[in-house]
């Protein structure tokens, strides 16, 4: 599998899969922020999905993938790092702000800068009509927020930290999003990077928050238990599909398509949370797919 993603890289076939990949992870992503978001402090629920998949990538990374290469260990540490201060920020900003203002603004701060970015780090480049769409996307993402920022109730006294932290987020988003699609082009074999990823990734919020999760209560241990092993499978699907679409096609486009995941976002909202979806939210999730569709077909 790792030689066939090697092989499409740069190729018609390839470009079509790493839309695919990317919409995948959109939708996806959208459910793991409901996950985090949902019955338990984010913290808890971050650390108890990080403890399951990297007990799931544990046996994966040392017996059915390469081992890495010696230059990709320091890639990976630096890789840790930036993933640190994106679960920081994250958990901050969830803990402070309800999910559907907070969430668009993570989000729709991300693919902008991803796209400036990639335009040094791997000399790709959006045309006129692209960089139209871009504007589209990021617009409507925006708009989700402010329409539901004007009907919140609940938490405006911490309205402004929330925000603070959701556009750090969105910051190390981008930071995140460079750098592994980096990461995962010095791999001669792709799920290597990604099985190391999991196992090395899932350490830091078990034990950060050790504390918080032995205070927990008995009864709560187990549906904990299960929200972390549910999300541990949607992380796999979701950040591996967004990596592999980077590793394929171009970094920009990916990370473009990825953050349609606000429209799933909205839609979990209503499906799952009884939240209402007025014309207003549907127009702007139009547009966000709108823009999506500019940036994917004018290539």
């Amino acid at each position: 599998m790792g030689d066939f993603i090697i092989q499409i890289a740069g190729t018609e076939q390839g470009a079509r899969l790493a839309s695919i990949l990317a919409i995948t992870a959109a939708f996806l992503h959208a459910v793991f922020g409901a996950l985090q978001k949902g019955r338990h402090d984010p913290w808890i629920s971050r650390a108890a999905i990080d403890l399951s998949y990297l007990m799931l990538a544990l046996p994966v990374a040392l017996f059915l993938v390469p081992w890495p290469d010696p230059h990709l260990w320091p890639v990976l540490a630096g890789a840790m790092g930036i993933h640190i201060a994106y679960k920081i920020a994250q958990a901050k900003t969830y803990q402070r702000g309800a999910f559907t203002v907070v969430y668009p603004v993570v989000r729709g701060s991300a693919p902008l800068i991803v796209v400036l970015v990639a335009m040094i780090v791997f000399d790709e480049r959006f045309n006129a009509v692209q960089w139209v769409g871009l504007g589209l996307l990021v617009g409507g993402i925006f708009g989700l927020a402010l329409n539901s920022l004007r009907k919140l109730k609940v938490g405006r006294d911490t309205l402004v930290p929330a925000l603070a932290w959701a556009l750090n987020t969105g910051v190390t988003v981008a930071a995140y999003t460079t750098y592994d699609a980096w990461g995962i082009r010095l791999a001669a074999n792709p799920f290597t990077f990604l099985a190391w990823f999991f196992v090395l990734d899932g350490l830091f919020m078990p034990l950060l928050s050790w504390r918080r999760l032995a205070a927990l209560p008995r009864a709560e241990v187990a549906p904990l238990a299960a929200r972390g092993m549910i999300g541990a499978v949607v992380a796999f699907a979701s950040f591996g599909s967004v990596m592999l679409a980077t590793r394929i096609d171009d970094v920009g486009r990916a990370a473009v398509l990825r953050e349609t995941s606000t429209v799933f976002a909205a839609l979990v909202g209503w499906v799952i949370l009884g939240e209402k979806v007025g014309p207003r939210r549907v127009a702007l999730m139009a547009l966000i797919a709108l823009g999506a569709v500019i940036v994917e077909f004018a290539a």
